[in-house]
């Protein structure tokens, strides 16, 4: 039997002043189901209001297709300065009052607003997977910050939920939009190195200690709900000096210098060497250091990953005491060596001007990181760093971690993500506990 498809009076009237009221329409309302129709505007929302999610949506606010519509962040200063900064965005913009940004405390909510098709991921690291997986299943799409999870069993849940879910993710490794990055990886997969001996991954080196007073223990800020901000991670007493942004150098909630920084030059490593759904087949820790009072920082402050990719290619990943900083490949008829600033050296100066095309080999052209997310949302084309490529940027990072915790080499099935030879290693890798009553898997 059809469907009655009439409308009763009631249902006439209530749809009538629900017209009549101002709202924000998602773009989803204008295409096919779930999806945004190319042209309408972007409606976003931001978890994690700390300096770089405030940075990341400040890349999108000034987009013309895109409003911010809510916040969130457990520090009530902190999202309420950014629910502020997007309230006067658009009220300068329009030359009136606004008011229409939410500001909301708990990540689930804004993550199921209906209102809402794309969420800005700025959480510390120990809190990427769990707000980035709500947002997946929301069906939101995503640009996450890097790295895309704090452990490598979370990445390989987020990366199956991407793909099950159909949703578009960009990472905020955005180094990919920029043209020295992108000439570098030219010149290697065009095959003017010739044979690539080398690669150097030179990254910065983290803390080696902590300064006198910093381990004093504390009430966290009556602004700041910290039991929640710890989330799944150990409850560690609050110390003001690994809160906001030193975090990262505490295992407990960030990964070091290695896995901070491991996204975005590795990324590009892996870009030359048209390895971005590969790996190394060979990893080994070299020359870690690590702080000699671990009261406050925990994490490696230099290192050395040591590893063999295919074709007999030795790619070290080190902190900059060892090598110099940016991505560095080396080949038997010459090098190129890509670094922030637009900066490009290299052995052949004809190779870094922008008029030289490497030919035949033109990689994927971003101007502009959040805008190329924002058209691949309409488009529903993959962005430029979507997440399987920034899964197998980080994990070498994870694999060193494992093999200097084992003290032994690990030897890598990058196609089939295993461990080959060592149970226990393998174990290991993919063991995750997290604090109650968080769960992982979740349910």
């Amino acid at each position: 039997m059809k469907k009655d498809r009439r409308l009763s009076r009631r249902q006439f009237l209530g749809n009538a002043a629900a017209a009549a009221a101002p709202m924000i329409v998602p773009a989803s309302v204008f295409g096919r189901p779930g999806r945004p129709a190319p042209g309408d505007r972007i409606t976003m929302g931001l978890i994690g209001c700390g300096g770089q999610g405030r940075s990341d949506m400040g890349g999108f606010i000034g987009l013309p297709d895109v409003q911010v519509v809510a916040v969130c962040d457990v520090d009530s200063g902190h999202m309420e300065a950014a629910q502020k900064s997007v309230n006067d965005h658009y009220a300068k913009k329009n030359d009136k009052d606004y008011k229409g940004c939410a500001a909301i405390k708990d990540f689930r909510e804004l993550a199921g607003r209906k209102d809402i098709d794309a969420v800005i991921i700025g959480t510390p690291d120990h809190w990427h997977f769990l707000t980035a997986y709500e947002a997946v299943k929301n069906k939101k799409d995503v640009y996450g910050e890097k790295p895309i999870t704090h452990t490598y069993p979370e990445a390989k849940f987020l990366v199956q939920a991407v793909k099950e879910h159909k949703v578009i993710w960009q990472t905020g490794s955005q180094q990919r939009s920029e043209f020295s990055f992108r000439r570098g990886a030219e010149v290697v997969r065009n095959g003017l190195l010739g044979k690539v001996k080398e690669v150097e991954v030179g990254l910065p080196q983290g803390r080696s200690g902590h300064k006198k007073g910093a381990e004093k223990v504390e009430d966290p800020p009556a602004n700041v709900d910290y039991d929640m901000w710890c989330g799944p991670a150990p409850k560690l007493p609050f110390m003001k000096s690994r809160f906001h942004f030193d975090w990262r150098w505490n295992l407990a909630f960030g990964g070091g210098q290695l896995l901070d920084w491991i996204c975005h030059h590795n990324d590009i490593a892996h870009w030359g060497l048209d390895e971005d759904l590969g790996g190394p087949l060979e990893v080994e820790a070299v020359d870690w250091a690590w702080p000699e009072d671990k009261t406050v920082f925990d994490a490696p402050y230099q290192y050395k990953v040591v590893q063999k990719y295919a074709k007999d290619i030795k790619v070290s990943i080190c902190s900059d005491n060892f090598v110099h900083h940016g991505v560095k490949w080396i080949g038997e008829n010459g090098w190129i060596m890509s670094n922030r600033g637009n900066r490009i050296d290299t052995s052949n100066p004809e190779w870094a001007k922008p008029e030289f095309d490497p030919w035949p080999v033109n990689l994927y052209v971003s101007p502009c990181h959040q805008k190329n997310f924002i058209e691949s949302v309409k488009s529903r084309k993959p962005a430029i760093c979507p997440i399987e490529v920034s899964h197998h940027s980080i994990t070498p990072g994870h694999l060193g971690y494992l093999a200097e915790k084992l003290k032994r080499k690990i030897k890598w099935d990058p196609k089939e993500e295993k461990v080959i030879g060592d149970d226990e290693a393998m174990k290991v890798l993919n063991t995750l506990e997290y604090r109650a009553p968080w769960k992982f898997p979740p349910a």
